[in-house]
C-alpha cells in the first residue's frame, strides 16, 4: 500500500510539473505601411511561425476574416478618437459589437478589446471618457451575451507611474489615481479582466546609458539588482517595470488584478542617439524574453502569475511617424524574410541562452556617453585581456588617425566583437560599447567585420 501511495504521488507530481502554466507570447499585427502583405498571407505566416495570438490595432474586416478558423487568439481595438462616443452612449457601443465583433465572432477567436491605447497620453486629452466607454463596451457585450468570452481592458504606458525605482516602490501618478486608475482597476476587477501594460526597456536604457546596463536590459542573467525595500532580486530591467506596476496596483489596493503586457520590443535600427538600435541587441531582447515567458515563471513580486506577453512588432512599418527606431520594431520585413533568428515557441527553444545574431553586417562602436573614464578602462581590457587586435592604431598605423579616444576604443571594441563572432554579450563593455549597422566612420580607417 505505501509503494502504491509512493507511486500515486510520483505520477501526480510529474502531471503537475507537465501542467505547470508558464506564459504565453503573442505578437502586434500593426499596418502603418504602404507594403505590407495581404492579411490572408499574414495569417499563413503567423501559423508557419506557431503564433496563436495577435493583437491588432482596429477591428478591420479584411484581417478579420482572413483570421477566421485559423484557432489564432485576437485582441482587437476601439481607437482613442471613438472613445467619447463610446462613453456617452451605449447605443453607439451597441452599433460597434454588431459591427466590429459579432459578424466574425466566433469563427474568428475574439478574446478581448483593448479600449484605448495609452489614452493618458493622448495629446487629446481623452482620459475622462476611458472608463465610462470600457462600461458601455461590456455592457454591450452582456446584452449580446459574449461578454463571458471576450474581456475589455485598455493598454497604459509606464508613464502613468509616478514611481517606478526601486520596484516596490511603484506607484501611479496621484492625478491618474481617483479620477481613472481606481475606477479601472475595479472593473477589471469586476469583470475577470487583466491590465494591459506597454513596458518599454529599450526607452529606459537610452534615457540612462551610464546606469543602466545593458546586459540588464537584455536578460543577462549575470547582472543582477536587488531591491532595498524587500530583499527581491531582479535578472531583468523588464521584470523589475512589471513589478513596479504590480507594487502600483497593491498600493490602491487592488494586488488580485493580473497583468497582460500588451506591448513591448526593441527596434533593428535607430536614429544616432537611439543608442542599442540594432539587430543584434533587437535579438537579444526578444529572444531572452521569449525564453523567459515561456520556460520562467512569474516575476519576483508575483512568481505564481505566469508573464503574458506580446511582442512589438509583426512588421517594420515604413509609413510610422517620429524616430527611425519606429519603423523599425518588426520581427519581419514586408516581403517575410526575418530581420533576425529569434525562436517564438516552445519548440523552436534549443537551451542556453541566446548568443549570437547572424544577420546582415554589425560593428560595436564607442559609446561617447560613457565618459572617458569608463572608455580608458574598456579600451585598456580589450586590447589586453581581451585579445582584440589593436595593432592599427598604434602611432604610424593605418588606423591611428584621428587620434582620439573615442575613433582608437570604437576601432578595439569592435576588433573584440568581430573576434567574438559579434555575440550578444561583446560589444557592451558596461555600457561604453553598442552595435552599429553601419559601417563606421574615423578618418580613413576600415572597421573589420566578422563576414
Amino acid at each position: 500500500m505505501e509503494r502504491f501511495t509512493l507511486s500515486l504521488f510520483l505520477i501526480l507530481s510529474s502531471i503537475q510539473l507537465i501542467l505547470c502554466d508558464h506564459g504565453s507570447i503573442g505578437i502586434n499585427y500593426g499596418r502603418i505601411a504602404d507594403n505590407l502583405p495581404s492579411p490572408p498571407q499574414v495569417v499563413q505566416l503567423l501559423k508557419a511561425q506557431g503564433i496563436t495570438k495577435v493583437k491588432l490595432y482596429d477591428t478591420d474586416s479584411t484581417v478579420l476574416s482572413a483570421l477566421s478558423n485559423s484557432n489564432i487568439s485576437v485582441t482587437v481595438a476601439l481607437p482613442n478618437e471613438q472613445l467619447s462616443s463610446a462613453a456617452a452612449s451605449q447605443s453607439f457601443t451597441d452599433r460597434w459589437v454588431q459591427s466590429n465583433i459579432l459578424p466574425y465572432y466566433p469563427k474568428t477567436l475574439i478574446e478581448a478589446i483593448a479600449v484605448g491605447n495609452e489614452v493618458f497620453v493622448d495629446p487629446n486629452n481623452v482620459t475622462s471618457f476611458l472608463v465610462p466607454a470600457m462600461k458601455n463596451v461590456f455592457a454591450s457585450l452582456t446584452k449580446y451575451d459574449v461578454a463571458s468570452s471576450i474581456k475589455v481592458s485598455s493598454p497604459v504606458a509606464l508613464s502613468a507611474l509616478e514611481t517606478s525605482y526601486p520596484p516596490s516602490s511603484g506607484s501611479f501618478k496621484p492625478d491618474l489615481i481617483e479620477p481613472v486608475i481606481r475606477p479601472m482597476l475595479n472593473f477589471l476587477k469586476q469583470t475577470n479582466s487583466s491590465l494591459m501594460v506597454n513596458a518599454y526597456p529599450f526607452f529606459a536604457y537610452i534615457s540612462d546609458t551610464k546606469t543602466i546596463s545593458l546586459d540588464y536590459v537584455l536578460f543577462r542573467s549575470n547582472t543582477t539588482n536587488k531591491d532595498p525595500n524587500n530583499g527581491l532580486v531582479y535578472k531583468s530591467l523588464f521584470e523589475a517595470q512589471i513589478d513596479a506596476v504590480f507594487a502600483a496596483m497593491n498600493s490602491v489596493g487592488f494586488n488580485d488584478v493580473k497583468l497582460v503586457v500588451s506591448e513591448t520590443g526593441w527596434p533593428s535600427k535607430g536614429d544616432e542617439n537611439e543608442i542599442g538600435a540594432s539587430p543584434d541587441n533587437a535579438a537579444a531582447y526578444n529572444g531572452n524574453l521569449v525564453r523567459r515567458v515561456l520556460t520562467g515563471s512569474g516575476t519576483p513580486l508575483r512568481p505564481d502569475e505566469p508573464l503574458n506577453v506580446y511582442l512589438f512588432a509583426l512588421f517594420n512599418e515604413d509609413q510610422k511617424p517620429g524616430a527611425t527606431s519606429e519603423k523599425n520594431y518588426g520581427l519581419f520585413y514586408p516581403n517575410e524574410q526575418k530581420v533576425y533568428n529569434i525562436p517564438l515557441t516552445v519548440e523552436g527553444l534549443n537551451g542556453g541562452e541566446l548568443v549570437e545574431s547572424k544577420v546582415g553586417q554589425t560593428w560595436c562602436v564607442a559609446n561617447e556617453k560613457a565618459g572617458e573614464k569608463k572608455l580608458k578602462e574598456a579600451l585598456y581590457y580589450a586590447c589586453s585581456e581581451g585579445g582584440a587586435d589593436c595593432r592599427s592604431i598604434q602611432p604610424g598605423a593605418t588606423c591611428h588617425d584621428p587620434d582620439t579616444l573615442v575613433a582608437h576604443a570604437s576601432y578595439a571594441f569592435n576588433s573584440y566583437y568581430q573576434k567574438n563572432l559579434r555575440g550578444s554579450g561583446t560589444c557592451d563593455f558596461g555600457g561604453a560599447a553598442y552595435v552599429v549597422t553601419q559601417s563606421p566612420k574615423y578618418g580613413s580607417c576600415v572597421f573589420p567585420t566578422g563576414n
